[in-house]
């Protein structure tokens, strides 16, 4: 069988730099430089991730203090009240936001990907079931199911999605180029055909698949091609 990325536990970052809830403002900014990251994951006294603080939290700060003098009101105004509140924060545990979104290493990459689009989010802190700090994961992570070669790709559909479903790999034809899978030849069924399609695009690695299957005519099936020909 063939290595798959395919959960969180492959992709993550398992060095990873937190700060507890009373960390300064400074000794942040100080290690965002040091570290060169863009988040901290925050933990209370038992290692658990309570929040995230991300350089957009702390820019918060900046845009406020920096409000011109004569102009009271113009950046305040805008700043929605718990980003004002959070501009007024000296410590971690001011200027997080909570709760942290995490995921789980047994969690899908797919999961990962959903959930950093939904909430508009950079990177997700990784935690065990105790909710114990253990790796984070930012989307250049997640992108690397994106790296794997044309032929791993088509090795894993005809080795093993074809073999799944019980299809002879020699009576289908399977082609890979820049990661489009494009699948031809005549299914036994078209029900085996279309499950075909869906379960190659959930092959790591797969950008799009082009349905080239001829498929068989359903019985009770309306078909507008055979009914309607063209010429």
């Amino acid at each position: 069988m063939l290595t798959m990325i395919s959960t969180i536990k492959d992709v993550m970052t398992t060095r990873v730099v937190w700060v507890k809830k009373d960390a300064s403002f400074r000794n942040m900014v100080s290690a965002l430089r040091e570290h060169r990251v863009s988040a901290f994951p925050v933990l209370d006294e038992a290692g658990k991730v309570i929040g995230v603080v991300s350089e957009a939290d702390m820019l918060t700060k900046e845009a406020l203090n920096s409000e011109p003098e004569g102009m009271p009101g113009m950046i305040t105004g805008i700043l929605r009240r718990k980003e004002h509140e959070k501009a007024r924060g000296i410590t971690a545990g001011d200027l997080m936001t909570r709760p942290a979104i995490t995921v789980a290493p047994d969690d899908t990459v797919e999961h990962a990907a959903r959930l950093m689009y939904t909430r508009k989010v950079k990177r997700l802190p990784v935690v065990d079931a105790a909710g114990h700090l253990v790796g984070i994961v930012s989307r250049a992570d997640l992108l690397a199911v994106f790296d794997r070669s044309d032929q791993e790709i088509g090795k894993e559909i005809t080795d093993e999605v074809m073999v799944d479903q019980f299809i002879d790999p020699k009576t289908l034809n399977v082609t890979v180029k820049d990661g489009v899978v494009t699948l031809s030849g005549a299914p036994e069924t078209s029900s085996i055909g279309r499950d075909l399609v869906q379960r190659v695009r959930h092959v790591q690695g797969v950008i799009a698949v082009r349905d080239r299957l001829n498929y068989p005519p359903e019985p009770g099936r309306f078909d507008p091609l055979a009914n309607f020909p063209i010429d």
